[in-house]
């Protein structure tokens, strides 16, 4: 019976989680339940709440968004302005007095805005009423609440849609692109964002076909709601009521809209009727580079004083020189606007966004003068510092080690130089040193004595470059927004007091590119050297757990790395990233060296992000597996260790100290003595939270959250060993950990620190209850292995991050 009673508990938790991170509004959710405290308010009746209710044949969602819409379009001084205080309690400051003048406005608004989203025909009432609030030693409170009722009707749909233009050959370029549009007959609803954005497409499309001086105003389109059976000649007036009254049923059943894009008609616009120059069609003329430009200066002034310059001419381009900073071949071959070809207006900024993107320029000005029939380009490029160098203090503690269960404190020194322009040739190069230690300070629960628990260095270089080094011809590089070349090299040395030694050397040399919203990361080939010095703790933790024996194998890597990031808006404020990597060791290199490692690796990661008005939800899934296909004595059966997953930390499972959630259900690490750590060769990982603000203190937002995760580490390959650490379809039930949490952001604007509180509602290692915390035995320490270990197993965990978990 308890354990039915318990499983209720587990879903009734789990079902208010799920309802709050997807279906939750401030109005269906913070305006409900959190009560509101008035201040200032004024001894007549005033405006306490608002309220919309929406009828017509519309969707949920439909409904939704209109109602997160219309509460924009209420009447400033009709419209009750409620802040919310520590993230459960609304303030209401200054609320205005209920004035029923004030509607009228407000009927206008909204009128406006459903007729522009294709509700032509909504019809709005209002009522109100007044509920008297009394409070001990205060004037009582008359709180109005103002109710919008609207009756949408049915929207409006897009039946006919076509091109009406005076000008053949802008006819002719639109009719090339009738499948770009966005709009489909019969099936796309009106909206006046619909057609706009159906306008700005076809005013990008003819800017980038030489049409320079085209703008919005030059094209319109018309709506014509009017039913054409009415426009049937008949003489008898019989029929004719009959088409009356049968047009009326249709457009109350099925109304509709014929659109046509046409030239605006120049009795509409400020232009004359002789002025046609924006269907002239531009060639791009000379380009000029000025690519040590001063903020101090103006790109105005610059053109009338181009005596101070050095100038120097080259095909296609010419570069106005004070110095000799940059050497030219970087303009040549970012110059995408060739002259004496048609204006490109895509082509134009993508070399603006170019440079932006290089970063040795920290600004990118522009010039545009008609020459004739060219246009004639002039690009001011502002240089950022050329070197400099930062300083960065990390602090960080952790409550379930690598190694051990005690309190580690850690301190990091990152410093960072930057030369934003080595060799006059715009490559960007960076030098890490990272100085890092870790001390305990309860060393009765550590195996070493010692307050230096660990020690980390490591030197790094990067060389960026604004191109692309391959032994082949990009096919249509136009088609880039952005590539470059990457190589890197790094060496660290990581001492773990009496455990390890660890030396490591890693280079690669790939390329970095972005076309729109993707961007791609390859890396070939990718070198990494390990070195492995084994001290006494660690051997002796092998003796009792001799399957971290695998897990502490080294060898050589020699592989290929890619990565490929989507990202994209979806509707209603969604924003979408999407990951996918892989790493594939270049097979046959065990043939000349048995310690190179043979394995491939495959990760997927997906995140969604929706904002509300005041509050965001954030969810995210993530899939990782590794397989070694080349076994050996040497190098184990696994990945090696630094390339396995871990779970738990402030970025992952929230209730797990870092690294101490799994392997699957097995117990084998949560029994060691000496040893705690897993890493496994699969990974399946799920969150979600819902983020919402609390309070704003001077330049200091506090905000809050409420999570969930869920997920695990496996083993790919039986370990007998090592019992339950293996992915098994059949006990995924079993060995998924569930975590429910709160948390608070303490955000500076420029960074953000993160305190996250999670519970273990389900733990695999957790023996009674199927893993499933007991609400009625509740503990705050889990005391079912302290027989096999002297290890504190808590059943909840308190994580410190710097920025969003993801």
């Amino acid at each position: 019976m308890i354990l039915s009673v318990n499983k209720l508990l587990y879903a009734v938790i789990i079902l208010c989680i799920i309802f709050l991170l997807s279906s939750c509004t401030e109005q269906k959710f913070l305006f409900v339940i959190n009560r509101v405290r008035v201040k200032n308010y004024p001894d007549t009746p005033f405006v306490f709440n608002n309220k919309i209710n929406i009828n017509g044949d519309i969707s949920k969602d439909e409904n939704t968004r209109l109602q997160e819409n219309l509460l924009n379009y209420w009447a400033d001084s009709l419209f009750a302005r409620r802040v919310l205080k520590f993230g459960f309690k609304y303030s209401l400051k200054n609320p205005p007095v209920f004035d029923t003048s004030n509607i009228s406005t407000t009927y206008r608004f909204m009128n406006s805005f459903l007729f522009s989203q294709g509700y032509f025909d909504a019809v709005l009432s209002d009522t109100s009423y007044i509920d008297t609030f009394y409070k001990p030693r205060r004037a009582p409170q008359y709180r109005t609440t103002v109710v919008m009722n609207i009756n949408a009707g049915k929207r409006v749909i897009i039946d006919s849609f076509g091109y009406e233009l005076k000008d053949t050959t802008l006819q002719r370029i639109t009719n090339s692109t009738i499948k770009a549009s966005n709009i489909t007959p019969g099936k796309t609803p009106y909206s006046k964002e619909i057609i706009a954005a159906e306008l700005d497409r076809l005013i990008a499309l003819y800017r980038d076909k030489g049409y320079f001086l085209i703008h919005r105003d030059n094209i319109a389109a018309v709506v014509d709601t009017a039913n054409l059976s009415l426009l049937k000649l008949t003489v008898d007036p019989f029929e004719q009521m009959q088409i009356l009254q049968q047009a009326q049923q249709n457009k109350q059943q099925n109304p509709s809209a014929a659109i046509t894009v046409q030239q605006r008609r120049f009795a509409d616009t400020a232009t004359t009727n002789t002025d046609t120059s924006f269907l002239q069609r531009f060639y791009t003329g000379r380009i000029y580079y000025f690519p040590e430009t001063f903020f101090a200066e103006f790109p105005d002034s610059i053109l009338q004083h181009t005596e101070i310059y050095n100038k120097r001419i080259y095909k296609g381009y010419s570069v106005y020189y004070r110095q000799n900073a940059f050497k030219p071949a970087i303009f040549r071959q970012f110059n995408y606007l060739r002259p004496g070809r048609l204006y490109n207006d895509d082509l134009f900024y993508k070399v603006v966004n170019t440079f932006g993107q290089i970063g040795s320029w920290k600004q990118v000005d522009t010039r545009t003068i008609i020459r004739g029939d060219s246009v004639d380009i002039y690009y001011f490029l502002y240089p950022d510092r050329k070197q400099n160098i930062t300083y960065n203090l990390e602090a960080s503690r952790n409550t379930g080690d690598v190694l051990t269960s005690s309190n580690f404190f850690g301190l990091a020194l990152n410093i960072t130089y930057r030369n934003r322009n080595v060799w006059h040739s715009a490559v960007q190069s960076t030098t890490s040193l990272t100085n890092g230690v870790e001390f305990s300070f309860n060393q009765s629960q550590t195996q070493s004595n010692s307050l230096l628990q660990a020690f980390q260095i490591s030197l790094g270089q990067t060389y960026s470059f604004p191109r692309a080094f391959i032994p082949f011809k990009i096919i249509r590089p136009g088609k880039l927004d952005f590539g470059r070349t990457v190589i890197s090299a790094n060496a660290s040395y990581a001492d773990r007091q009496d455990y390890f030694r660890l030396r490591s050397v890693v280079a690669s040399y790939g390329y970095d590119w972005k076309i729109k919203n993707k961007v791609w990361q390859f890396r070939f080939p990718n070198i990494e050297l390990y070195s492995l010095d084994t001290l006494p703790l660690l051997t002796e933790a092998f003796k009792e757990n001799p399957f971290l024996r695998n897990s502490f194998n080294t060898g050589k890597i020699v592989s290929v790395r890619g990565s490929r990031i989507i990202t994209y808006n979806g509707r209603r404020n969604v924003t979408n990233y999407l990951r996918f990597s892989t790493e594939l060791c270049i097979p046959g290199l065990n043939n000349i060296n048995d310690k190179i490692y043979q394995y491939i690796k495959a990760e997927v990661e997906f995140r969604k992000t929706i904002s509300l008005r005041k509050t965001t939800i954030a969810t995210r899934a993530f899939a990782g597996v590794g397989y070694n296909y080349f076994v050996s004595q040497s190098l184990g059966v696994t990945l090696p260790f630094y390339k396995q997953f871990i779970a738990g930390g402030p970025n992952s499972m929230r209730a797990w100290g870092l690294r101490q959630l799994g392997l699957g259900s097995s117990l084998l690490s949560d029994t060691s003595t000496t040893f705690s750590d897993r890493y496994g060769d699969m990974q399946l990982e799920v969150n979600g939270e819902l983020r919402y603000p609390i309070a704003h203190y001077s330049s200091v937002n506090v905000n809050g959250a409420v999570f969930a995760d869920a997920g695990n580490i496996w083993n790919v390959r039986n370990d007998p060993n090592n019992p339950g650490s293996e992915f098994d379809i059949n006990r995924l039930g079993k060995d998924i950990a569930i975590a429910l949490g709160t948390g608070l952001r303490f955000d500076f604007n420029y960074f953000l620190i993160r305190v996250d509180f999670g519970i273990k509602l389900k733990d695999p290692a957790r023996i009674s209850n199927n893993g499933w915390m007991s609400i009625r035995d509740f503990t705050w320490r889990n005391h079912e292995l302290d027989k096999y270990t002297d290890a504190k197993r808590n059943n909840y965990a308190v994580q410190l991050g710097i920025g969003l978990p993801f």
